[in-house]
């Protein structure tokens, strides 16, 4: 930040030398100084957004969903083939463009305002490591059930459709869904956005309540008594679901 500043500080302080000594006059417009201090306004703002602060968790933020969703797509094609695979398993929707686009603007907005909002880097560490750990989780639910993983609810019965009972599933019931809920509110605690935490936190919950009890409706009928014994045995992964 210090370095931007003084750069431009050498820039802006030529460009008003050459102004006054050129003579110009801009009658009816804004004073040389108020345009002075507008300018520095400008650029100390932008100097505050790349700092190190913000490099540092905007460029983790970009990391986390480029490998996220790349990651997605590449163990799907590589279990399913490519033929049998859509963008869609980049799991990239509408509303969820609009969510980080607002998790982005809530960063910026409190970064200017609010500079010592992202300082706190024992929050920030935590959702990095809760990001992490979602990832893991995620990813180890998608190898673990194989070509039993599918981004669309199976709602008919296929021979490569098994009950995965072992691995991380002995743990919880839908290791997916519980990854991507530590993985998306992480993202949120990284970048120390409050809204976006508890918003990220709320819509994902709520999609989940509704998305596992109408998957596990097929999943009893494919299943029949195996699931309802698992399920009473294994907590389904997501706070609060049973």
């Amino acid at each position: 930040m210090s370095f931007l500043k003084h750069v431009w500080g050498d820039v802006e302080r030529q460009f008003w030398v050459s102004i006054s000594h050129s003579g110009l006059t801009f009658p009816g417009l804004i004073t040389v100084h108020q345009s002075q201090r507008s300018i520095r306004s400008i650029v100390t703002s932008m100097a505050l957004v790349f700092s190190y602060t913000a490099c540092r968790q905007l460029s983790q933020m970009l990391v986390a969903i480029i490998f996220f969703h790349g990651s997605e797509y590449i163990l799907a094609v590589g279990i399913h083939g490519k033929s049998n695979v859509t963008l869609k398993s980049l799991l990239i929707s509408k509303n969820y463009l609009v969510a980080m686009i607002f998790s982005l603007l809530e960063y910026l907005i409190e970064y200017i305002l609010f500079p010592g909002m992202k300082e706190h880097w024992w929050v920030s560490n935590w959702g990095l490591g809760m990001l992490i750990i979602g990832e893991i989780i995620r990813k180890m639910a998608i190898i673990t059930a194989g070509r039993s993983f599918t981004h669309l609810i199976r709602v008919r019965h296929s021979e490569h459709h098994q009950l995965i009972t072992n691995g991380i599933y002995r743990v919880v019931r839908h290791p997916g869904y519980c990854g991507f809920f530590i993985w998306s509110v992480g993202t949120q605690i990284m970048l120390c956005n409050p809204i976006s935490t508890i918003a990220f936190a709320l819509v994902v919950w709520r999609f989940f309540a509704q998305r596992i009890p109408y998957e596990e409706y097929f999943l009893r009928q494919f299943f029949g008594l195996q699931y309802e014994e698992y399920a009473r045995q294994v907590p389904a992964g997501v706070p609060f679901i049973k």
